[in-house]
């Protein structure tokens, strides 16, 4: 047994990020992921009677994303919680043969997950990688956690807005307090959905697999948060213009659809959502903590995910926090991004 134990000490652990839009994988020790791919699977509408050469039967990353023409394309996590078994299997399978190139019966496994995931999910999870891919040993995470450790830090409340779902995570002392924990099932997804159809008011239309790719690329190259959205909606569509050229050469204009996109974070009615926007639910998930936990949550904000990435986000979360608190604060950050207000 104890030599099984320096055995394991030894190996560098498979580290397998597993998010509602992509799925990040390496081995740790390494200073970044080597593998970032979008995580989704497609299979071909119609049955081939016959496979030829380079058919396949399942298709996944962005070999399913180049070929999502001809493909029912499926995302096996929408907001942060595993819908098709089947699907993160085969996921998991071309991570280990075709990327990490590793049997995963000989490393050990760490696995993320969203909070307040449900628990069948874990188990599920577990049961696959011990019985299915015959794992020593596996470990699951916390995304929130994770990300508040690389950011240097071992207490603070984390907004982790990702592809599929935005959390309000305080973590103290490493632990995640489960009874504050907050969601908010808009993120990345809802965001690019909600750009189309306020594209389509303005006439330009764009509904096809391909064309959402497109629409999702103008949401990450053109949008940005409003620190004064209706101030902003007052100014003339020529003052707010951008373009954005399309891959067969067309320049579309596009005005205040940039701001009223992301504002959707703040804003979750814009999508007929009833529910509070990520400030409100930043602020009501720390004064749910103990009061004597407040001030090192409220002067340390870590915003992560890719949706936290939207120019201006930072000070807008800020001067709303602000706004709850009643009096002004401090504000300072990098990557993951620190908001602090004084208390």
């Amino acid at each position: 047994c104890e030599i099984y134990d320096i055995y394991m000490q030894q190996q560098h652990t498979v580290v397998i990020d597993n998010g509602s839009g992509l799925i990040k994988a390496g081995i740790s020790g390494d200073k970044e992921p080597r593998f970032i791919y979008t995580n989704v699977t497609g299979r071909p509408k119609v049955k081939a009677v016959m496979l030829g050469a380079g058919q396949k039967t399942l298709y996944i990353g962005e070999e399913a994303q180049a070929k999502r023409g001809i493909l029912s394309i499926r995302y096996p996590v929408e907001h942060g919680i595993v819908t098709s078994w089947a699907d993160m299997e085969a996921v998991w399978k071309n991570v280990y043969d075709n990327d990490l190139k590793i049997a995963a019966s000989e490393r050990p496994v760490l696995l993320t997950e969203a909070p307040l995931n449900p628990l069948t999910n874990r188990e599920h999870m577990t049961k696959v990688l011990f019985e299915r891919f015959q794992v020593p040993a596996m470990y699951v995470a916390v995304q929130a956690v994770l990300a508040l450790y690389a950011s240097g830090f071992t207490t603070g409340c984390v907004m982790d807005s990702g592809d599929g779902v935005t959390h309000i995570v305080p973590i103290f002392e490493g632990y995640c307090l489960s009874h504050a924990v907050l969601r908010l099932d808009v993120a990345g997804r809802d965001l690019t959905d909600y750009l189309m159809r306020i594209l389509k008011e303005s006439g330009i239309s764009m509904v096809s697999t391909a064309e959402r790719e497109i629409v999702r690329d103008m949401k990450e190259t053109l949008c940005y948060v409003s620190l004064t959205p209706l101030e902003e909606m007052t100014k003339k569509p020529a003052e707010v213009e951008k373009t954005y050229k399309l891959p067969d050469g067309q320049v579309v204009k596009v005005h205040n659809q940039m701001f009223r996109c992301p504002e959707t974070l703040f804003r979750p009615s814009n999508i007929g959502m009833e529910a509070p926007g990520i400030d409100k639910l930043c602020f009501n998930s720390i004064m749910k903590c103990d009061i004597d936990l407040r001030t090192s949550f409220f002067s340390n904000i870590i915003l992560s995910g890719g949706s936290s990435l939207f120019p201006g986000l930072p000070e807008r979360l800020h001067k709303e926090l602000v706004r709850c608190l009643g009096y002004y604060g401090t504000c300072a950050w990098g990557w993951p991004t620190t908001a602090s207000v004084g208390i």
